[in-house]
């Protein structure tokens, strides 16, 4: 199964949820939506079934209250977006993106470090 791209208002949903873990629909709208001239409760409703359908979100109904968590953790959405942005762009292969960014200066020493210790313990 392949895991759908978000678009940016489920995404900031989905980062809310990543950062806080469980939170209420009332929470969500607090957290998204601070300022508000106009009532956003249907908004936030409509994202949540949506993430829901996705697969992205879980429901718990048990203390009376609905409270909503991640079904994905950023990590597993993270490699299934960079799995299909290297089918897209690059055959599948993974090597010409982090060539890249290690060129371009765009991972720091521990990051490259981090790489290299992978790396050695795949080749054991």
């Amino acid at each position: 199964m392949t895991t759908p791209t978000l678009p940016n208002s489920e995404l900031a949903v989905m980062e809310l949820l990543w950062r806080k873990g469980r939170l209420t629909a009332r929470q969500i709208l607090e957290l998204l939506y601070p300022d508000a001239s106009r009532p956003q409760h249907g908004t936030v409703q409509r994202l949540l079934q949506r993430l829901a359908a996705k697969g992205f979100v879980l429901r718990d109904r048990g203390l009376g209250v609905n409270l909503f968590s991640p079904a994905i953790s950023r990590e597993s959405y993270a490699s299934a977006q960079l799995e299909s942005l290297a089918d897209r762009l690059t055959q599948g292969s993974l090597v010409p993106m982090i060539t890249r960014l290690v060129e371009d200066n765009k991972l720091s020493q521990a990051e490259i470090e981090k790489l290299r210790r992978i790396l050695e313990e795949q080749d054991e």
